[in-house]
C-alpha cells in the first residue's frame, strides 16, 4: 500500500484550477515517463491511496459510467476556473473526476496523479497517508457523487447503474405463507461471508430463524399461529446493469477479542446466471447473465496491506501482449552466439538470466530449445536468431525516437511467450490487465483463480450484464465521448510533454565539445599553444551523442565555412606543457557514444599533418612532460653545502635520457631523479647510470612535476671529484632542509651535504649566515611529519649514522647537542626535564634547562643508578608492540615507523611491549605464531617458540604443516597440529585431509586459514604432536579441563539467575507482549458542497 511513498507529483497540466493564487507545487527536473507497451496509464500512489486507485480504475473501465460522467458539460457542472469565485456553484468532484479520466485515457504518461481529486475531497496530506477499506470508499464516493450531481441531468447516475431491489422473504412451514419486506438498496450492500463456499452457494442459501428470538411473530394472514419453523431468504426483484459484490473477509474473533482476515477459498465464476435468485424468472436467459470485469484484490492482513485490481479491457483500449521480458539486440548478423546472449541481456537490461529468469524458466539454452517456433538455431547449435515472422521492422525508444531502420541493422525481438491467444468467442479482444498503482501489466484469465484464497485474495467483485454491448466506434478509441474542451486540454498537455521530453532527451544525450582550430594555434616548446586568448581559440559545440562521427564532421564544416582541404578531428588533452593531440577520430559511420567521446572533450580540428608549418607528433608516446631541473647555484668553502636554482623544461615522452643530458648538461655531468611523487617531499633520489641513457623519459618514469638534479663537470670539480669516483659520489649526496628555530623569523635552508659529513658541519653552514648563535650553542633536532621536534641528534654523528633520509627536515635549536655516548630523553610533563645517561660505571641523572644546558646531578646517592654495563636501552627493532584485548595480546603493531593514527586503534586502547632477543622486522605477508611441542606421555607442552610463516603464496593447512614440520625437522606425515582458543579452552585440529573432488570444487575447498573456522592471526598458539613419540591426538591439557569446568559453572549460574528473573516478570512480560500499538482508526469522509 505504501508504493511510491516518496514519489513526487509531476504533471504538465495545471494542477490547481481551484485556487489560482496558490503557489504551484515543485516539479521534478525530468518529465514523467511515457506509457509502456500496454498503452494504459496507472495511477500514482500518494502514500496510502492504493484503495482509491483500484476503485478509480474500475470506474474508468466501466464505459457506461465513464461516458455518463463525460456527458455532463460545463453548463451543468461549472468550470474549475470559476471555483475561486464566492458565488459560483462549481461541482468540483465530478469535474476533477472528468479530468482524471481524460488524463488516464489520453495523456501520454506512465501514471496520473490524484492530487487534485483528493484535494476536491477535502483531504489533507495525513488523510492521503492513511489506509482505508475500499468497500467503505465505494459507498462514500457514490454518496458524494449523488450529492454533487443534484439538479443536473446526471442526478440518477448511480441509481441508474448500480441500484436494484432486494426482497427479503420469510416462509411459514405450516401454511406456506410468504411474508416479505422490500428493501431498495445498492448492490454494494450485497455482502457475502467467505466460509469456504462458492459464490452461487452463498447466493442461494436459506437461513433458519430461531423462533425463540421472535416471540411475537405470528402468521396473521392465514393460520394465526406462532411460527414454529421459519425459513428466511432474499430474492432479487430488479437487477442493476452492474452488480457489485463485497466479500466479507474481515471478521472479528470474540474469543480472542481481535480482528482477523479470512483467507479460506472462495470461488467465483467468470460468468454467472442469476435466474435462480430472482423473483421473476420468465424472461430470457440473456437478461440474467452477468460477466466479471473487475476484481479488486487485497494483499496483507486486517490492519494493513495493499490493494490492486484485475480489470477486463472491454473497449480494447490496451495493448495486450503477455511476455516475461523483451529486449532488442542490435547485431550486424542475423544470428548471434548463444554464449554471448546472456551477456547481451545483462548489458541491455542490467540483470542476468540466472538471477531473474532461471528459477522460473530454467537454463537459457534450454529455454531457447523449448520455443522452436520463435528461435532458430544454426546447424551446430552455437548461434541463435529469430524466425522471420517474429522480427520487427522498427523499434522506438521510450521517448518515441526511431533508433534504427531495417536497412541499417537487424532487429531481434526476444519474446518469451507465444502469440497472444483469445480467451473465447464471447470475449474476443477483451483481455485482462493487472493495474497496480503506477504499474500496468497484462495477465491471463486463469490468473484470477490464484486470487480465490490466501493472504492475497479477491476482496470485491464487479459484474456487468452480458447484454451491455459496446458500439463499434468505441473499440480501441480512447477519445470516444470525451468532451471537446477536455480533448483540447489533453492535446495541449501532450504537446507540452513531448516538448519537455525532447528537451530532457537533448540534455541527457547532448554532449558539449570544445573545438580547437589549428589556425588559432602554434607549436613550440613541445606542445600546442593558442596564438590568441584561450576563449578566442576555442569554439563550443553541443551535439547528440547518438549521432555519428560523420554528422559531427558535417556540423564542423557548417560552422567553418571558410575551411579548405581535408579535415581531421583528433582528441586533444590540455597538459601542463600545453595542448597535446592523441588518437585521430576515424569511422564516420560510428556513433559518438560508440567511440566513447565524453562530455566536455577537447577536439582539435586540423589537416592531420602540421600546425603553422610545424609537423606535430601525436599519441601518448610523444606527450610533453614538464620536468623541474635543479642546479647548484652557490658554492661554499669545501663545496659541502650548496643552494639550488630551479627551472622548468619540456621534453617529449619519447626523448632518450642521453639527449636530455646533452640538452641540460652539454659539458657532461650526472642526473639524479627524485623518486618521490611530485607533490611530496623529496626523500628518495636515484642516479641515472650510463646504461639508462638509452631509455626514454616515459620508460624511466619521469612525469609532469618530477624533479631532476643536474651536476655538471663544474660542480664535480668544486667537490674535488674525479671521473673514477663520480658514481660513488652521487650515491652519497643527501638533500636536507634546516629550519632555524633560533631566529624570530623562521627560514628554511636547503643544503647539499655528503652523507659522510658530520652534523656539526651542517650546523656551521646553517648558523654562519645568521650570526646569531655559534655551533657550540645549537643542536639539530629532526622534525616529524606533524611538526613536532624530536630528540637532538648527536653532534659527532654522520648523516648516515643519524638515519636521516633524503629531504629530511631538521630544526636548528638552542642548546648543546649530546654526543654519541649520551642519550637524551624528553618527558612530556611540565616543566620539561631531560635526563642524560652517561655510559660508564654509574648512570647519573642531570636536570637540563630550557636551552638544554646540563646542570648538576640531582642526587649523588639517591639518584645514582646501579651499574648497567650489560644492559642497554633496546632499539625499536628489538621490541614488539601488541594491543591488549581481554587481558591478552591482540593485534600486532607492525612497522615501527608508522604513525599510531594509521592503526585506527580508537580511544582508551591498551598497548603492551614485548622485548626480543634479536632484531625483528616483520613484513606485511608474514604471520607470527607461537608453536609448542607436546610432551610425550603427558598432557602438557614444552615452552612455546616464535614461528614466522610467509603466507604471501598461500595460507592453507598443508602449507602450515610444511612450515611446522620444517621448523621441528620432522616428516610432514608424522605431525599433527591444532589451534588453541584460549577463551574457550579448546583445541581445533588443523587437518590437511583432502578427498577426491573435481577441479572446479578443489579451489573452493582450499580456503584460507585466516577465514572461518580457524581465523588464524598473529600470536595464535599452535600445538604440535610428534607422532613418532606420542600417538595420542588429544591436544587438551589439565588446565583446559579446569578452565572448562569454571566456564560451565559460570554458565549454569547465569542460566539460573535468568530463569529466576523470568519467573518474576512472567505476568508483566506476557501483558507487555500482547500490547499492539496501532494508530487510531479514522473514519473516511468526502466533503461535498451544497447544491440543492
Amino acid at each position: 500500500m505504501f508504493g511510491n511513498l516518496f514519489e513526487e507529483d509531476f504533471s504538465f497540466i495545471s494542477n490547481n484550477h481551484c485556487e489560482k493564487g496558490k503557489k504551484s507545487k515543485p516539479r521534478d527536473s525530468e518529465p514523467p515517463a511515457p506509457r509502456d507497451f500496454t498503452n494504459l496509464s496507472g495511477i500514482k500512489n500518494q502514500g496510502g491511496t492504493c484503495y482509491l486507485n483500484s476503485l478509480l480504475q474500475t470506474l474508468l473501465f466501466t464505459p457506461e459510467f465513464r461516458e455518463a460522467l463525460f456527458s455532463l458539460g460545463p453548463e451543468e457542472l461549472g468550470s474549475l476556473d470559476n471555483s475561486s469565485k464566492p458565488d459560483a456553484k462549481v461541482r468540483i468532484i465530478p469535474l476533477q473526476l472528468q479530468r482524471l479520466f481524460a488524463q488516464l485515457l489520453l495523456l501520454d504518461q506512465q501514471a496520473a496523479s490524484t492530487t487534485d481529486l483528493t484535494e476536491s475531497f477535502g483531504w489533507n496530506s495525513h488523510e492521503e497517508m492513511r489506509q482505508h477499506d475500499v468497500q467503505e470508499l465505494n459507498r462514500i464516493l457514490f454518496s458524494a457523487l449523488e450529492s454533487s450531481l443534484v439538479g443536473t441531468s446526471g442526478h440518477d447516475l448511480i441509481n441508474r447503474l448500480y441500484h436494484g431491489i432486494v426482497v427479503n422473504q420469510i416462509v411459514c412451514r405450516e401454511c406456506k405463507n410468504i411474508s416479505e419486506r422490500q428493501v431498495k438498496e445498492d448492490i454494494l450492500e450485497m455482502e457475502t461471508l467467505v466460509m469456504s463456499v462458492r459464490l452461487l452457494q452463498s447466493f442461494g442459501g436459506k437461513k433458519r430463524v430461531d423462533h425463540s428470538k421472535v416471540e411475537t411473530l405470528f402468521c396473521i394472514t392465514v393460520c394465526l399461529q406462532l411460527f414454529k419453523i421459519i425459513l428466511q431468504s432474499a430474492k432479487l426483484r430488479k437487477l442493476p446493469p452492474f452488480l457489485t459484490i463485497s466479500l466479507l473477509r474481515f471478521n472479528f474473533d470474540f474469543e480472542k477479542c481481535e480482528r482477523y482476515k479470512e483467507t479460506s477459498c472462495y470461488t467465483f465464476p467468470i460468468q454467472i446466471n442469476l435466474r435462480p435468485f430472482c423473483e421473476q424468472t420468465e424472461m430470457d436467459d440473456s437478461e440474467y447473465m452477468y460477466e466479471l470485469f473487475s476484481v479488486i484484490i487485497h494483499k496483507g492482513g486486517c490492519y494493513g496491506g495493499h490493494y490492486h485490481v484485475y480489470i477486463r479491457d472491454v473497449d480494447e483500449l490496451g495493448n495486450w501482449q503477455l511476455k516475461v521480458n523483451e529486449i532488442y539486440i542490435q547485431e550486424e548478423s542475423k544470428q548471434i552466439p548463444v554464449d554471448q546472449l546472456g551477456q547481451k541481456l545483462l548489458e541491455k537490461k542490467g540483470v542476468s538470466w540466472n538471477k531473474k529468469y532461471r528459477k522460473e524458466y530454467g537454463a537459457l539454452r534450454k529455454y531457447l530449445q523449448n520455443h522452436p517456433h520463435i528461435f532458430q538455431f544454426s546447424p551446430d547449435e552455437n548461434k541463435v536468431g529469430l524466425k522471420e515472422k517474429h522480427k520487427l521492422p522498427f523499434k522506438s525508444d521510450s521517448q518515441g525516437q526511431d533508433l534504427q531502420s531495417p536497412s541499417q541493422k537487424n532487429d531481434v525481438q526476444w519474446n518469451s511467450e507465444k502469440n497472444p491467444t483469445r480467451l473465447r468467442a464471447s470475449s474476443a479482444g477483451c483481455h485482462w490487465f493487472d493495474l497496480n498503482d503506477s504499474k500496468v501489466q497484462p495477465i491471463k484469465e486463469k490468473d484470477i483463480e490464484k486470487q480465490f484464497q490466501g493472504k492475497e485474495s479477491a476482496y470485491m467483485l464487479f459484474y456487468r450484464k452480458s447484454q451491455l454491448k459496446r458500439p463499434p466506434e468505441a473499440r480501441g478509441n480512447p477519445r470516444y465521448q470525451i468532451p471537446e474542451h477536455l480533448l483540447n486540454e489533453m492535446n495541449a498537455a501532450n504537446t507540452e510533454l513531448q516538448k519537455k521530453r525532447a528537451e530532457c532527451d537533448s540534455a541527457n544525450n547532448g554532449i558539449d565539445l570544445h573545438l580547437h582550430l589549428s589556425s588559432c594555434y602554434k607549436f613550440h616548446n613541445g606542445a600546442l599553444h593558442p596564438s590568441l586568448t584561450w576563449k578566442e581559440s576555442v569554439v563550443d559545440l553541443t551535439i547528440d551523442r547518438r549521432k555519428t562521427l560523420g554528422d559531427l564532421r558535417q556540423s564542423v564544416f557548417q560552422m567553418l565555412e571558410s575551411w579548405e582541404g581535408d579535415m581531421i578531428l583528433s582528441i586533444a588533452k590540455p597538459l601542463p606543457a600545453g595542448l597535446h593531440l592523441y588518437q585521430i577520430l576515424d569511422g564516420d559511420e560510428l556513433t559518438l557514444d560508440g567511440i566513447e567521446l565524453a562530455d566536455g572533450a577537447d577536439v582539435f580540428v586540423w589537416n592531420g599533418k602540421e600546425v603553422g608549418g610545424t609537423k606535430v607528433m601525436t599519441g601518448p608516446d610523444h606527450a610533453p612532460v614538464v620536468v623541474n631541473v635543479l642546479r647548484l647555484a652557490e658554492y661554499n668553502e669545501g663545496g659541502k653545502g650548496q643552494h639550488f636554482t630551479e627551472s622548468q623544461h619540456v621534453f617529449s615522452c619519447s626523448t632518450k635520457l642521453g639527449d636530455l643530458r646533452r640538452a641540460l648538461a652539454p659539458l657532461g655531468g650526472i642526473i639524479l631523479k627524485n623518486g618521490s611523487e611530485p607533490d611530496k617531499e623529496a626523500k628518495n633520489w636515484e642516479v641515472f647510470l650510463e646504461e639508462d641513457m638509452k631509455e626514454t623519459v616515459k620508460s624511466v618514469g619521469l612525469t609532469d612535476g618530477c624533479s631532476v638534479l643536474i651536476l655538471d663537470s663544474h660542480d664535480q670539480s668544486e667537490n674535488n671529484l674525479c671521473p673514477g669516483n663520480l658514481t660513488a659520489f652521487t650515491y652519497d649526496i643527501s638533500w636536507l632542509q634546516v629550519k632555524n628555530y633560533c631566529r624570530t623569523e623562521e627560514e628554511e635552508k636547503h643544503l647539499l651535504s655528503q652523507i659522510s659529513s658530520y652534523l656539526n658541519y651542517v650546523i656551521y653552514l646553517s648558523v654562519f649566515p645568521a650570526l646569531l648563535v655559534t655551533a657550540n650553542d645549537s643542536c639539530l633536532r629532526p622534525v616529524s611529519g606533524n611538526g613536532k621536534l624530536l630528540s637532538p641528534v648527536p653532534e659527532d654523528y654522520t648523516v648516515k649514522e643519524a638515519e636521516l633520509k633524503m629531504g629530511s627536515l631538521l630544526g636548528l635549536c638552542r642548546g648543546k647537542a649530546p654526543t654519541s655516548t649520551q642519550t637524551a630523553l624528553l618527558l612530556l610533563s611540565f616543566p620539561y626535564v631531560c635526563f642524560c645517561f652517561s655510559v660508564g660505571d654509574n648512570w647519573h641523572l642531570r636536570r637540563i634547562d630550557w636551552c638544554y644546558e646540563a646542570g648538576e646531578a640531582l642526587s649523588q646517592e639517591a639518584m645514582t643508578l646501579p651499574c648497567f654495563q650489560e644492559q642497554i636501552v633496546p632499539l625499536p627493532s628489538f621490541l614488539r608492540a601488541w594491543t591488549v584485548d581481554s587481558k591478552r595480546p591482540g593485534k600486532l603493531l607492525r612497522n615501527n615507523k608508522q604513525q599510531l593514527n594509521d592503526y585506527k586503534l580508537g580511544a582508551r586502547v591498551e598497548i603492551c611491549i614485548e622485548p626480543l632477543q634479536k632484531e625483528e622486522n616483520l613484513g606485511p605477508h608474514e604471520l607470527l605464531l607461537r608453536v609448542q611441542m607436546g610432551i610425550p606421555g603427558e598432557r602438557d607442552y614444552y615452552d612455546s617458540t616464535d614461528l614466522v610463516w610467509d603466507i604471501s603464496k598461500e595460507c592453507t593447512a598443508w602449507a602450515l604443516r610444511q612450515r611446522v614440520a620444517s621448523h621441528y625437522f620432522l616428516p610432514i606425515d608424522k605431525i599433527e597440529i591444532a589451534k588453541y582458543f584460549a577463551e574457550k579452552f579448546e583445541w581445533l585440529p588443523i587437518s590437511s585431509w583432502t578427498q577426491q573432488i573435481s577441479k572446479r570444487k578443489r579451489k573452493k575447498k582450499q580456503e584460507s586459514l585466516q577465514s572461518a573456522p580457524y581465523h588464524l592471526k598473529d600470536g595464535d598458539i599452535i600445538g604440535v604432536k610428534n607422532l613418532l613419540l606420542d600417538d595420542t591426538k588429544d591436544f587438551s591439557t589439565v588446565r583446559d579441563d579446569v578452565g572448562k569446568e569454571k566456564q560451565r559453572q559460570l554458565a549454569f549460574e547465569k542460566k539460573k539467575s535468568r530463569q529466576t528473573e523470568r519467573l518474576q516478570d512472567h505476568v508483566f512480560s506476557e501483558e507487555k507482549l500482547n500490547i499492539k500499538h496501532r494508530k487510531p482508526e479514522v473514519a473516511l469522509s468526502i466533503n461535498v458542497g451544497v447544491f440543492r
